[in-house]
């Protein structure tokens, strides 16, 4: 089968030619038809987060048709439309016994740590695998396994409650899903903050109100809350500058979600911005698998609509997801981009 794969760190993938991958007794057979291009790719491209080992398939977001099932398969069957969690866990650890298989003990990540889903192909165990309704296209279910799952967890991990301020920054493919998420969730009010003028106004068109970065962003949330600040911001970018902002915009007894990628530190004004306000910073890392049903449901019911967020598609070549994977190094490429092999 064809794959695209990262071969050295620092250099464009290459497409190569692999075996289909065997299936095990618990697995299940995938014929990928749709892979999301993510920007967590990008960094591992570059080496700002390790991966391993080469050559490795990245591809994270994966959707596809059950092509065949092991043995010990009972709930998945061939032809079904499914989605791909992308942690592959053990299931029996303290971590995995409590719901939280991010930090599982011998836990890996499709296309990090094992191939992933720029391929024909792939295997996974059976457990990883959630039914995709009809009502969802498989691009769209691709991008739900990282950019809308991510943005759901964030806004979990950071108690968002009915009635209260969201401050998302960066609308790019996590943003625009934490947005809509936000508001199903029953925000009051939600600010989208980005320096990309198409992307605030898709952001408008889902619901938000636009501020835009390149101007300062504290002020002006501070300005339409009336001084008061958000109760949740989430920083969806990874960059030390935003995420001082996200801290920054912060009301008293808010929360600051973390979950863009950087090997940078983060420098706060511990008592202005923290104690005094009592004020919550929060690492978003990853998300759940028992929180795919829900995500899914809330596209299968219209109010998570990535329609106008997956601006591309893209064939399964070594140049064009370079290409893709290039323009994200530069916070470029429309909102999010999809591999239909």
């Amino acid at each position: 089968m064809k794959a695209v794969r990262l071969v050295e760190i620092g250099r464009p993938l290459v497409l190569q030619e692999i075996p289909v991958p065997p299936v095990g007794p618990g697995e299940a057979l995938v014929r990928i038809k749709a892979a999301g291009i993510c920007h967590s790719d990008a960094h591992y491209r570059a080496g700002v987060s390790p991966v391993g080992p080469l050559p490795q398939t990245l591809g994270h977001e994966i959707a596809g048709v059950v092509e065949a099932v092991g043995a010990e398969v009972r709930r998945i069957r061939p032809g079904e439309r499914v989605c791909v969690h992308y942690l592959l866990s053990c299931g029996h650890c303290y971590y995995c016994s409590r719901g939280s298989e991010q930090f599982c003990l011998e836990g890996r990540m499709l296309g990090k740590h094992v191939d992933g889903g720029y391929a024909e192909y792939i295997a996974v165990p059976e457990r990883n695998l959630v039914p995709v309704p009809e009502e969802i296209p498989f691009e769209h279910a691709a991008v739900m396994m990282c950019s809308s799952s991510t943005a759901f967890h964030a806004l979990r991990k950071t108690r968002l409650q009915p009635g209260e301020t969201v401050a998302v920054f960066g609308v790019g493919g996590l943003g625009m899903s934490a947005v809509q998420l936000a508001r199903g969730m029953g925000a009051l009010e939600v600010y989208a903050v980005d320096i990309n003028p198409d992307k605030l106004r898709l952001a408008e068109r889902y619901g938000a109100r636009a501020v835009n970065a390149a101007v300062d962003p504290v002020s002006e949330i501070l300005r339409l809350t009336r001084g008061r600040g958000v109760d949740v911001a989430l920083e969806l970018i990874g960059l030390p500058l935003t995420m001082q902002q996200a801290v920054r915009c912060a009301g008293i007894f808010g929360r600051v979600g973390l979950a863009g990628i950087t090997r940078q530190p983060l420098e706060v004004r511990t008592y202005e911005e923290l104690i005094g306000k009592e004020v919550e910073v929060i690492g978003c890392s990853d998300h759940l698998l028992q929180e795919l049903p829900l995500l899914i449901e809330y596209a299968r019911r219209g109010m998570l609509d990535l329609s106008h967020v997956v601006t591309r598609t893209v064939p399964l070549e070594a140049e064009a997801i370079n290409a893709a994977l290039d323009a994200l190094e530069r916070f470029e490429g429309g909102v999010r981009t999809v591999i239909m092999p």
